[in-house]
């Protein structure tokens, strides 16, 4: 791979906050070498140089929870769709995700490990990803998406599998399929602690899963060096997936004071994800997301945003995420809008760089412009503190992509 040198640029520091004008940055290999202010340059012949002519530089975006292979919101077609269809439409999904300048992504649920493969040998020229394999779900939780039958075909062995989930009850069967999914390659594993709205059987304020079967999937995790996400709305089912040790809650958005305090005592993270249900509101009918999941979603619509002022009232630190399905998947980078609306710029962008970083535990490689992280960056034509939408749409406003050193986008002539 050749060298690259960006020169001349203001690096908006999401740890400072502050621009520093005049940066320039030497990447080797798929590294940041060095980073200083003043012009760089190289003795070496096949060194790609870019003059970013005073452009924001950022670190590449980190999504922390995204579902790229739920390519349709009609589950009935997904669950008759073929997985190599699946897997085509996959990666124009996560292709288009690199180009809204998203250079890492974590999988909270489905990406299967050919697919990350893919991914790693540049067959898709798509973000990092790091996979959670199938979610771990009890029977009737929010990753069993059989319909309730009235002669269910009950599995001896404690675990049945689909593309996305392991559907698994009780401690045994949890620790058998958490270690499934860790053998398989996955980098983090994912519980359903609460109900959810895409799921046909399972109500919004149900608990889902025992303290003791989340810590058992805790454990496991542990063993490999990695930790568990845990899918929860309601502040029983948070609470108890705090305590059993999960690192970060998806979604929380019915958290309450005393739940939020005793995350932030235990430094788990929130993670919200606040354009899903937009984008859920807005198009579910016409793209015939479930009618039952449609009657969920009034639940949760509007408690996004009292959610996130709750978290940061108690000093929970808040990560950057997602979670659209199907044909929404391009609405990804209206978060920032959403988040703005709650959050100052800056703050928004640190969830989406140095916050998810440390949610991945990956701050020495990700989410800042630094020697010795990977060189993943963004030349955005603006200033996002002024006005975020320059972070918007599909990469309009991002002159320069760099991924792991390699040059995705250039626009700049």
């Amino acid at each position: 791979m050749p060298g690259l040198i960006v020169n001349n640029v203001t690096y908006l520091d999401p740890e400072s906050g502050e621009f520093r004008p005049n940066t320039s940055v030497r990447v080797e290999n798929d590294r940041f070498v060095e980073v200083t202010d003043a012009p760089t340059t190289s003795g070496a012949d096949d060194v790609v140089v870019i003059d970013g002519g005073g452009r924001t530089m950022l670190p590449g975006f980190i999504d922390a929870h995204v579902h790229p292979v739920v390519t349709s919101m009609d589950t009935k077609a997904m669950a008759n769709r073929s997985q190599t269809r699946i897997g085509i439409e996959t990666k124009t999904i996560l292709e288009r995700m690199l180009r809204r300048g998203f250079t890492t992504i974590r999988d909270a649920g489905g990406l299967d490990r050919g697919l990350g493969e893919a991914l790693t040998l540049g067959l898709i020229d798509g973000p990092r990803a790091f996979r959670s394999g199938r979610v771990i779900s009890q029977t009737g939780g929010h990753g069993d998406l059989t319909a309730s039958s009235e002669n269910p075909q009950v599995c001896g062995c404690g675990i049945e599998t689909d593309f996305f989930s392991r559907i698994a009850d009780g401690p045994e069967a949890v620790r058998r399929a958490v270690r499934e999914e860790l053998k398989n390659g996955a980098d983090q594993i994912k519980v359903m602690a609460g109900g959810g709205v895409a799921t046909p059987t399972d109500a919004i304020d149900m608990v889902q899963y025992t303290e003791d079967e989340i810590r058992v999937a805790v454990v496991e995790a542990s063993n490999r060096n990695t930790y568990v996400l845990a899918h929860a709305y309601v502040p029983q089912a948070i609470t108890q997936a705090v305590e059993a040790g999960v690192r970060s809650i998806e979604h929380g958005c019915l958290l309450d004071d005393a739940s939020a305090r005793l995350m932030a005592q235990h430094g788990t993270y929130l993670v919200p994800t606040m354009v899903v249900y937009q984008q859920l509101k807005k198009f579910g009918e016409v793209l015939n997301f479930p009618s039952e999941s449609m009657e969920k979603l009034e639940f949760v619509l509007h408690a996004s945003n009292a959610a996130v002022e709750t978290a940061l009232n108690a000093g929970v630190k808040l990560g950057f995420g997602t979670d659209l399905l199907g044909e929404t998947h391009d609405a990804q980078s209206d978060e920032f809008a959403l988040r703005g609306a709650v959050q100052p710029a800056i703050d928004v962008i640190r969830s989406a760089t140095i916050i998810n970083a440390e949610i991945l535990g990956r701050s020495d490689d990700l989410g800042a412009v630094k020697p010795g992280a990977f060189a993943d960056l963004l030349l955005v034509d603006g200033n996002p503190l002024e006005d975020l939408s320059v972070l918007g749409g599909q990469g309009d406003h991002l002159d320069v992509i760099v991924r792991a050193g390699k040059v995705i986008k250039n626009r700049i002539t």
